[in-house]
């Protein structure tokens, strides 16, 4: 499974020298960067977890670069991704949001189907990493589903 959230996800993942020219292509724009992580890739889990503070300052694309390094190191098992945010419409918008990292095995998946009143089915997702930890959900690149 490979997860398809954001901009550049149904293609192979970036080099670092794409990455650069991604956030480079955003600082020209004048968009400031943040940097989030998180083990639980759910589809409506929108509020990931900050690294660091947001670079609303920060104007060199090779510095950011390295903050993504750090973020990487930081959070091995995790997904990690760049988020770029225009405000010239008075309000934070994201205009660029790209996943630089995914754990070494992403378990996916499966669909909860419940029939419903009147004949009406319903589907709810649910993740195999969910079944784990907070903070154990990538480790040794297994999940439980796959044990």
């Amino acid at each position: 499974m490979h997860l398809t959230q954001g901009t550049f996800s149904y293609l192979p993942p970036l080099t670092d020298e794409q990455i650069v020219k991604q956030i480079q292509y955003a600082v020209d724009n004048g968009w400031p960067i943040s940097i989030e992580y998180t083990d639980d890739p759910h589809p409506r889990n929108s509020y990931w977890e900050m690294h660091g503070l947001p670079m609303f300052d920060l104007r060199d694309a090779a510095a950011i670069m390295q903050e993504v390094r750090r973020a990487r190191e930081e959070h091995a098992n995790d997904y990690v991704k760049v988020n770029a945010y225009d405000a010239r419409l008075g309000r934070q918008t994201t205009a660029l949001s790209f996943i630089v990292q995914r754990p070494g095995h992403e378990p996916g998946f499966h669909l909860d189907r419940q029939e419903r009143s009147d004949r009406r089915i319903a589907y709810t997702l649910h993740s195999y990493a969910a079944e784990r930890p907070h903070g154990e959900r990538y480790r040794n690149g297994v999940s439980k589903a796959a044990d």
